[in-house]
């Protein structure tokens, strides 16, 4: 996504354009692409392969408030508890039949996330390998602050575990 604005940006300066304004728009696109990145859900927290999703399913240990559900995966052994803790987000199609409800869904929990982590210094870690987060249709109309509330205590509920 960010190469196709990179490109469309790239198509709009000119070929004549002095090596001064060359330099100008190159540095104004490294800041573009650096504030893009800034507000997404670090990667080293992502939950990204389909096996760790099932195997996060399979453990059964879970916490329930308000319309959002968390899954935890195994508990960290000693040599693990350097690892971070790997964080999913699922909203079904029986939520909604509509991707940009579901997919809104997922930004709101996301962007929650991502704030819950940075209060810890983007140094946040749980006592568990991941954790998957699944709204229902309880959380369809909500607004931010509602969904924010939820995931911040159902975090607490997964931290005094």
């Amino acid at each position: 996504m960010v190469f196709g604005r990179l490109s469309l940006l790239l198509r709009n300066v000119n070929t004549s354009l002095s090596v001064y304004n060359t330099l100008i728009a190159s540095v104004l696109l490294i800041i573009y692409i650096a504030c893009y990145n800034f507000n997404m859900l670090p990667t080293k927290y992502r939950l990204k392969k389909k096996s760790a999703f099932h195997a996060t399913y399979k453990t059964g240990k879970s916490f329930h408030k308000n319309g959002l559900t968390a899954f935890c995966g195994k508990v960290k052994s000693d040599e693990q508890k350097d690892f971070s803790t790997k964080i999913g987000f699922v909203v079904s199609k029986k939520v909604h039949k509509r991707a940009v409800k579901r997919n809104r869904m997922k930004r709101l929990m996301r962007e929650s996330m991502r704030l819950y982590i940075k209060s810890y210094n983007n140094e946040f870690n749980s006592n568990y390998l991941s954790i998957i987060f699944t709204g229902s249709t309880k959380l369809l109309d909500k607004d931010f602050k509602f969904i924010n509330k939820c995931l911040n205590e159902i975090m607490g509920m997964i931290q005094n575990d």
